[in-house]
């Protein structure tokens, strides 16, 4: 596996120059077809009581959701905290199961042929696990051995994408109990890139990192796609990281897409063409209000309950 350079890292930060979706492809990375799951929110649990929600509550996290992710592409899922977007990529990781539609990952059910799916794809979350009395290349390095990865082999790709990363060498052999959380969110980064995965799936990779570390993490994601093609989703509700990372974007709202396209084309179809504006703008045009208003806690997560 190539490493990716600094040079054609800072030159994929231009949203503008992004790599073309590839037009021949035999068979898209991911494609999600009429897909819906509910959850049942319980009084009688713990959290449920703690949090006084009425009883037997239905919540309807991902309803009815098609979409297509081409190879290649980064395709940004943009919502607020409890939209359904961090439920529909554990549907896709193959955490959770579906209860209507059909999902697949270059042409593999994530249902039926759900070891082919695993093999394929990594997932990076805001609540990624770590051994954090072990560094982070220690981490890293068991992970691969998982993948059976030789152990070598391991060490000098985690050291360098690690560097990659903005960690300095002098700080790889820490602990990870020692390191900041937006550290520690490099090295889930890091590590979901050791293994290769043709599909990344990354669910508010950078959610509550100092603006350096957040930076760090976006020129990376950019080089994978610049340097290796690779195809990646991302959710997000940092409306100027979608607007920067991105080729295309579903908006979601209460489970359900109200747009979908690419950021310019989303800006003149809400503001008018030749207008400026940003994707703030977009989301109030096809929600009816801002990301701060809708940014509630009510339903969130409820797949973790």
């Amino acid at each position: 596996m190539a490493m990716i350079s600094t040079e054609s890292a800072s030159e994929a930060t231009n949203p503008r120059a992004r790599v073309p979706v590839a037009a021949d492809s035999a068979e898209a990375a991911l494609v999600i077809d009429h897909v819906s799951k509910t959850f049942t929110r319980d009084a009688g649990s713990l959290l449920a009581r703690l949090r006084r929600l009425p009883p037997k509550k239905v919540v309807r996290a991902v309803d009815d959701i098609t979409l297509t992710v081409e190879k290649g592409e980064i395709y940004g899922v943009l919502g607020s905290n409890g939209s359904g977007k961090s439920t529909l990529i554990r549907l896709v990781s193959t955490l959770l199961l579906p209860d209507a539609g059909t999902m697949s990952v270059f042409g593999h059910d994530v249902v039926r042929d759900d070891m082919a799916v695993r093999r394929l794809i990594n997932r990076v979350s805001v609540d990624a696990a770590f051994f954090k009395k072990l560094s982070p290349w220690e981490n890293l390095v068991y992970a691969a051995r998982l993948y059976g990865m030789h152990a070598g082999e391991a060490r000098e790709k985690s050291v360098a994408i690690l560097q990659q990363l903005g960690i300095k060498r002098g700080r790889i052999d820490e602990p990870l109990e020692n390191m900041s959380r937006g550290m520690q969110q490099k090295v889930a980064i890091a590590r979901a890139f050791l293994t290769s995965p043709v599909l990344m799936l990354l669910d508010e990779p950078t959610t509550g990192l100092d603006p350096r570390s957040k930076r760090d993490v976006q020129e990376f994601v950019l080089g994978l796609r610049h340097d290796h093609a690779a195809t990646i989703v991302l959710t997000t509700h940092d409306m100027l990281e979608a607007d920067r990372l991105c080729d295309r974007l579903a908006i979601i709202d209460n489970g359900r897409i109200v747009a979908l396209d690419t950021p310019d084309v989303l800006k003149e179809r809400s503001l008018g063409e030749g207008r400026g504006g940003s994707l703030e703008d977009v989301f109030m045009h096809f929600t009816g209000r801002s990301l701060e208003d809708a940014d509630y806690d009510e339903n969130d997560d409820p797949s973790k309950e």
